[in-house]
């Protein structure tokens, strides 16, 4: 009985003893002599790995401060109460309030149309003319029943020049090196017809010999909507061709990625040229006005009949196509693609203040090579705005004011979402302008308080020589032995019963008159805690925490 009896009690000692370190943490957190720590803390990406924000940022300042206190009992546990830590972290703000308008608004894309009923007889505006004023009664004609408030952006194009009326250019490729992007299409045969060259595409049914082959290059979707009186031209050449009827030019108003279910009209120019590139005529294409279509090179091939090798039953002709171009009378000139906001406001359309679209020619003031904004007229996540738009914005409104305010709006490209309207709100701040900043650097303040870390207002605040001198000033006749020896020694005599002695009392009297000379507009409940250099038998330093009640500062509880 006895060694059982013994088995159990060192069992018992066991058990009660597994966990040691919680009867520290509690013998540190009722202490009457807790450790007390402060620190000011700033989160790294391991801290918001741990905390499971994968965007490094709170998204709300309730968030932080829901997540953090136990983020800081982990990271201090032997720390009690009146510890206090100021934790630095990263906030999601969004978007400045307002951008959204212009970024989601309406657009409307100027047409040909458009530009006739102000007497344009080109793809835009003359350089001369000024389009906010034209633009309200383009607006009025083509936006049905408007709402009040409601925002377009009115997109169209201004010459930077004088243009050459007549035949333009609507659509064009040219197929230097690139298939523009056409795409082949093989009905038959065995080899690669359509071939990308230096200053063509080619088809060739010519492979160490005559073969048999039929392959398409057909071109994307082509939008002719609201245009007319087109004309086509070809610049092409046509060598070794027996039957010239071999090679086919296309048109297909009802093509859907099959060549064979599609109807097709074919194009019939005169001859084309032989051993050298030359334009073909313009060819009457009004046919096709405002219609969506596709076109196709269809190329044929007859290769020799191996049975009868004296016999030359092949037709494999080289067809070399430079460019294609769709036309109609229009102008030939430098374009600036501009976009301007209005707003419908009591009956008519007003032009926006205060917002800019930026434009081609802006994007291409900004470098128009490789991962450049004037490459493709736009940014992306690869080409950030904000390490473009504040050098463009000082050099372009030069004449901005202090606080002047101007929201900017961009395109911009994302891999995941496309192509879109994002924007920003940029502010006049020290002569330079500086954009809205949707994640921010900030900072909470956290106490430890009966056993919990949470959310505090307190500030810490160390008396200085000014400070020490504005208490002489105010004190010295009330407490002049005081006063005269902190003013001698700078700390204060903390020894009871001495003659210089400051009693909590007076040391409270010291702190209102610096935090009323410091901070005389502080809010009701603000929190210090006030470091104060003392004497007590050797020189040190000894803290007190006050809050402001009633409009006074007392001591906290």
């Amino acid at each position: 009985m006895k060694r059982i009896f013994y088995c159990l009690a060192i069992l018992g000692v066991t058990f009660v003893g597994c966990n040691p370190m919680d009867d520290i943490y509690g013998d540190l957190d009722t202490s009457a002599d807790p450790i007390v720590g402060s620190e000011s803390y700033t989160l790294t990406a391991d801290d918001y790995a741990d905390l499971e924000l994968g965007f490094g940022s709170f998204s709300s300042e309730e968030d932080a401060k829901t997540m953090l206190p136990g983020f800081l009992a982990d990271k201090y546990p032997f720390w009690g109460q009146g510890s206090s830590v100021l934790v630095g972290y990263q906030l999601y703000v969004g978007s400045a309030e307002g951008v959204s308008d212009f970024t989601s608004s309406d657009v409307y894309n100027f047409t040909n149309s458009d530009y006739a009923t102000t007497g344009s007889d080109a793809f835009g505006f003359y350089p001369d003319v000024n389009a906010t004023d034209e633009i309200p009664a383009i607006l009025d004609a083509q936006i049905a029943a408007p709402t009040e408030g409601q925002v377009v952006l009115a997109k169209y194009a201004h010459y930077t020049e004088v243009p050459v009326v007549g035949l333009a250019d609507l659509v064009s490729y040219n197929f230097a090196g690139s298939f523009e992007g056409w795409s082949a299409v093989e009905e038959y045969g065995a080899d690669e017809v359509w071939t990308s060259e230096t200053g063509n595409v080619r088809g060739n049914g010519y492979f160490g010999d005559q073969e048999t082959n039929a392959e398409w290059l057909v071109s994307p979707s082509i939008d002719l909507t609201d245009e007319s009186d087109l004309k086509f031209q070809i610049t092409q050449e046509l060598d070794f061709a027996i039957d010239a009827s071999l090679v086919k030019i296309l048109v297909s108003t009802d093509y859907t990625d099959d060549v064979f279910t599609a109807t097709w009209d074919e194009i019939t120019l005169a001859m084309p040229a032989t051993e050298d590139m030359a334009p073909s005529e313009d060819y009457d294409f009004s046919a096709y006005d405002g219609e969506t279509i596709n076109i196709a090179f269809k190329y044929t091939s007859i290769g020799d009949d191996e049975s009868t090798p004296d016999v030359d039953e092949g037709d494999a002709s080289r067809w070399r196509i430079q460019s294609l171009a769709i036309k109609t009378v229009g102008a030939t000139g430098d374009r600036n693609f501009k976009g301007e906001y209005f707003m419908y406001s009591g009956g008519s359309w007003e032009a926006v203040e205060g917002v800019y679209y930026l434009s081609s020619d802006d994007y291409d003031s900004m470098g128009e090579g490789s991962g450049q904004p004037g490459q493709y007229n736009n940014f992306s996540s690869s080409l950030s705005p904000d390490n473009y738009l504040p050098t463009f914005l000082n050099l372009n409104f030069p004449y901005a004011q202090e606080d002047e305010e101007l929201v900017i709006v961009y395109d911009y490209f994302s891999s995941s979402s496309g192509a879109q309207r994002r924007g920003n709100f940029y502010t006049v701040s020290g002569g330079e302008f500086v954009g809205h900043e949707s994640t921010i650097s900030t900072t909470l303040q956290f106490g430890y308080d009966n056993g919990l870390w949470v959310p505090d207002n307190t500030i810490r605040y160390t008396f200085g020589p000014a400070d020490y001198a504005a208490v002489a000033t105010a004190l010295g006749d009330i407490y002049p032995n005081a006063t005269s020896s902190m003013s001698n020694y700078g700390n204060m005599d903390r020894r009871a019963g001495n003659s210089a002695e400051w009693t909590n009392a007076m040391v409270l009297e010291a702190i209102n008159v610096v935090l009323d000379i410091n901070v005389p507009s502080a809010a009701e409940e603000q929190k210090y805690v006030i470091t104060v250099e003392v004497y007590n038998g050797s020189n040190t330093t000894e803290d007190f925490a006050v809050i402001k009640m009633g409009g006074e500062w007392v001591y906290q509880n």
